[in-house]
């Protein structure tokens, strides 16, 4: 029986009397590409955090791949198979690209760490992960910047190398807190085709937060969960989301939403 990616269970977190995460429920299916929204203050990021193990849920149960993940720290979820990203881009600006790929992985050094770093590609293994880190920045075509410093990167490249260093990790369930924030249309739009790629070419589960809602009910997303106030709203396709007043009235304080 195939466990599930990401189970979340009567999920609470409290701030000194205020209730941010009001006991959501929700499953990530094995390669389910799914969008999380909300407007801002929703309650999504705190979500995100709890999930990741950057903050203690106050109350309810995290699930990843069958093991309880509740109660663990951020390491050890990420073990488990789950790695995320945060809205603002965090590379290490003084570093190449390929640079920033190449640190995340564990266990890199061999049973002779001198020679791992004096000579960092005479082994198979370093070998391997620099094939595989050109790899993953040529599925996300930005190959080409392999050797530009991450300081030289606009707002959405550095989106995409955040997450093909996240993919160095060899992630089953990726979390990814708003990818395109800031990021003109076009190249919003690429990022977001690169993740149904990833997830249709390599079964990946993917769940992203997104503000634009209009946006991300173009984007191919198997799946919408729209919070409110901290509670779900709402779960379903683009196309049941896009048709309801509920979720439209509480996300927009409009009757409709217009789909372009």
């Amino acid at each position: 029986m195939l466990k599930v990616p990401l189970k979340v269970s009567g999920l609470i977190k409290d701030f000194s009397g205020l209730r941010a995460v009001d006991g959501i429920s929700f499953e990530i299916g094995a390669g389910e590409f799914v969008g999380l929204i909300g407007p801002n203050g929703c309650g999504k990021s705190t979500a995100f955090n709890c999930i990741s193990g950057l903050l203690a849920p106050s109350d309810g149960r995290i699930e990843v791949f069958g093991g309880d993940a509740t109660d663990l720290r951020p390491d050890q979820i990420q073990s488990m198979g789950v790695t995320r990203t945060f809205q603002h881009t965090r590379l290490w600006r003084e570093m190449t690209v390929i640079e920033n790929l190449l640190v995340p992985p564990r266990q890199q050094f061999a049973p002779n760490p001198l020679l791992s770093v004096l000579r960092p590609k005479s082994r198979p293994a370093e070998r391997e992960r620099v094939d595989k880190a050109y790899e993953i920045l040529d599925s996300l075509e930005v190959s080409h910047m392999a050797h530009n410093m991450s300081s030289e990167l606009s707002g959405g490249q550095s989106k995409l190398v955040d997450i093909g260093r996240a993919l160095m990790g060899e992630p089953r369930c990726l979390l990814l807190d708003e990818p395109v924030a800031g990021v003109a249309g076009p190249l919003a739009e690429k990022i977001f085709l690169n993740l149904r790629n990833l997830v249709s070419e390599r079964g990946m589960s993917v769940l992203v937060i997104e503000h634009n809602m209009d946006f991300i009910l173009r984007t191919g997303v198997d799946k919408i969960i729209v919070m409110d106030h901290g509670k779900i709203l709402m779960q379903g396709t683009p196309g049941e989301v896009m048709a309801s007043s509920d979720v439209t009235q509480a996300y927009l304080g409009v009757s409709e939403v217009e789909v372009e």
